[in-house]
This record gives C-alpha cells, sequence and structure tokens, in this order.
C-alpha cells in the first residue's frame, strides 16, 4: 500500500489547475500523479474548500442523530421489555430516522444499555419448563 502524498504536492497541483496552466490530463503527467488522483483532490477541494488532505475517520459512521440515542435511552427507561424491532420502529415513525437492526444493536451496546428480552433466554426457558412437565 503506497503513503499518503504530502500537502506541498496538493497544493501546487491545485494552485497550477487555479492558474489554468494545463488541462487536468496534462497537469497530472507534469506533476507524475494520476488523473484520478488530480480529479479526487480537485473534487475533495471543491466539496469542503481546504487543499489539504482531509485526516481519515475510522470506524463506523454514526446514522442516527444526536437527538435518537437521547430518545432510545428514554424509551427504554420506560418501557424496558422493547425488543429490538420496537426500538427500530420508534424512531423511523417520531423522526423519519430509517435504522436497521444491526444499526439499533450497535447503538445499544455503545451507550452500553442491554434489551430485557432474550430469544436465547425465552428458549432456554421454555426447554427447561418442559422438562418439569415431563418429570412430573
Amino acid at each position: 500500500m503506497g503513503r499518503a502524498d504530502g500537502d506541498d504536492l496538493r497544493r501546487k497541483f491545485l494552485s497550477a489547475c487555479d492558474v489554468g496552466e494545463g488541462a487536468l490530463g496534462e497537469l497530472a503527467g507534469r506533476f507524475l500523479v494520476s488523473v484520478g488522483w488530480g480529479k479526487k483532490n480537485s473534487l475533495q477541494r471543491n466539496r469542503i474548500g481546504q487543499a489539504e488532505r482531509v485526516p481519515h475517520r475510522a470506524g463506523r459512521k454514526p446514522h442516527a442523530g444526536v437527538d435518537v440515542p437521547q430518545q432510545v435511552r428514554v424509551w427504554i427507561a420506560a418501557q424496558p421489555d422493547l425488543t429490538l424491532a420496537e426500538i427500530q420502529d420508534k424512531p423511523n415513525r417520531q423522526a423519519a430516522v430509517k435504522l436497521s437492526i444491526p444499526q439499533i444493536w450497535h447503538l445499544l451496546r455503545k451507550m452500553s444499555l442491554q434489551l430485557k428480552k432474550s430469544l436465547h433466554a425465552s428458549e432456554r426457558d421454555s426447554e427447561a419448563n418442559r422438562r418439569q412437565l415431563a418429570h412430573l
């Protein structure tokens, strides 16, 4: 994997584009970079307004706004036996925010909240009840 190019090369390339020293393909050849690199950096500068490299933010990107985690905490405090599907439905109806079940699950883990209902626990309980009834 290649290393990141320095900001000085980006600035020189973009300033040459601004002055009109040539087309993007010609400038790419002159600066020994690919045309795709030149397009990407030109579009980035037009989009965010800076020539410097944008630092990479690793990890999962948040899909819910700032209000949704606070609201989910309120819902779970009020009704601790909500299922993931019920939690998923509430922001969709109330805030027009569509979150998938895995996104809800990740949100709950990030907030250190646990659901009271567990499918596995209910299966274990029903299996234990069956065993008790069989011994009677």
